[in-house]
């Protein structure tokens, strides 16, 4: 293990394997929760009371962003070494700009979410040499209606995930179908968290 803190994010569509990635590397790695954050989204959509009707609500997405910051704080605190987030801060911005109206209406909200003393800080973490960034592509055959995933524009929620890290200068990896087998991915996560 490293004695500097690690962060791996893994993000991208619903049903692209998120899931089934993170807690094969939480067994992989020994990780239990808090240090393995699972899906925050839908505790949030629980707890609050909000569907996959009501993604495009803004203060849904802002409420899903607030519960990853105080998660990062709170493993902040308890000082663990690495951590293993199921999703990350990223994805309220982009269901946001996703379920917009307009140009105007996309511009808004993202400034509105991006635009906190909280979120910069987060985003520092993202850019460091001490967090790994894993974008999943949609890999059709594995798509499956749980009756809570968006499974609508896939495409496009893949495509506005690669355009907000480029803009937000995080570095990131790219697995789809050309990385397509779970052991093949935890073993090149493995190699890029140097693991």
């Amino acid at each position: 293990m490293p004695e500097k803190t690690l962060s791996i994010y893994v993000v991208g569509p619903s049903s692209t394997g998120k899931t089934t990635l993170c807690n094969a590397l939480a067994q992989r790695l020994g990780l239990q929760k808090p240090a393995y954050v699972t899906e925050i989204a839908r505790k949030v959509m629980r707890d609050k009371g909000y569907s996959r009707d009501t993604i495009g609500s803004l203060q849904m997405q802002q409420d899903i962003m607030e519960a990853y910051f105080e998660q990062e704080k709170m493993l902040d605190e308890l000082g663990c070494c690495v951590r293993l987030f199921d999703r990350s801060a990223l994805d309220p911005v982009v269901y946001a700009i996703l379920t917009s109206t307009d140009a105007d209406d996309r511009r808004a909200r993202k400034e509105f979410l991006l635009n906190s003393d909280k979120f910069r800080k987060v985003l520092a973490r993202y850019r460091s040499d001490t967090s790994l960034v894993i974008l999943l592509k949609p890999v059709s055959e594995w798509i499956h209606d749980d009756g809570v995933r968006s499974l609508e524009n896939q495409q496009e929620c893949g495509e506005i995930f690669e355009a907000l890290l480029h803009e937000l200068n995080i570095k990131y990896r790219v697995f789809g179908k050309g990385v397509k087998y779970l052991e093949e991915r935890v073993t090149v996560v493995m190699g890029l968290a140097k693991l």
